[in-house]
């Protein structure tokens, strides 16, 4: 039984400043099912990064179907409610950008405990974990109280993936999660990643290495130039 179903979706963005209406991608279709990796590949510029975007609604798409089959029944991610969005994002949906934005004063290891937290652990549980997970990427203890804004990219890199892969989720968004990464958390994510596919995790991803994960690898979809 397919997880998500996604039918011709497109995403249009207006650029009001030329006047001019700018296609990212059009009609993309695919199937997906629990625990498979489906990687989304195409020249740079295509919409690869607006594709998972659009899924995890941080864009709007403009049109097309993303039927996504959540805990509570069916939801058409391209359509639903905003509050509904917020609760599949909190339970079920999960983001990795190569990004990370931190918020002011507060640590690494912090940013890392919050989704345990917010899945019912106790402070002790979410702590060992965060930490042990944080450790596995190679951030020394040392820096674990102190707070992202002061980190490299790379280092920043490693909290957002630890974040976003320490809490459990049934559909996780990848975009370039290795990008930035040195061979030990590259090899640190590559685990993680067949681990969740095991339990039976669905992982759309951009890959950046994809020589990394190429063996876990179930389909594609190739998304090409518009215009």
């Amino acid at each position: 039984m397919n997880l998500l179903t996604v039918h011709d979706l497109s995403k249009t963005f207006t650029i009001h400043a030329i006047g001019r209406a700018v296609p990212a991608f059009t009609n993309v279709s695919f199937q997906l099912r629990p625990g498979e990796l489906l990687v989304a590949r195409g020249q740079n510029g295509v919409g690869k990064s607006s594709l998972l975007r659009c899924l995890y609604r941080t864009y709007l798409p403009s049109a097309g179907h993303a039927i996504y089959r959540s805990a509570h029944g069916e939801v058409d991610l391209a359509r639903a409610a905003e509050v509904d969005i917020a609760l599949l994002r909190k339970t079920e949906i999960g983001y990795v950008s190569q990004f990370l934005r931190p918020r002011p004063r507060v640590s690494a290891i912090e940013l890392v405990m919050e989704p345990l937290l917010a899945a019912g652990a106790d402070s002790g549980e979410a702590r060992a974990r965060a930490g042990d997970w944080l450790g596995r990427l190679g951030l020394k203890e040392s820096i674990w109280p102190a707070y992202p804004s002061t980190f490299s990219g790379g280092e920043q890199q490693k909290i957002n993936l630890a974040r976003a892969l320490i809490a459990p989720r049934r559909l996780l968004l990848l975009d370039e999660p290795n990008a930035a990464l040195d061979p030990v958390a590259r090899a640190a994510l590559r685990e993680r990643l067949a681990a969740l596919k095991a339990e039976g995790v669905a992982m759309i991803g951009v890959f950046h290495h994809i020589e990394d994960v190429h063996d876990l690898v179930d389909n594609e979809v190739v998304l090409n130039a518009v215009g």
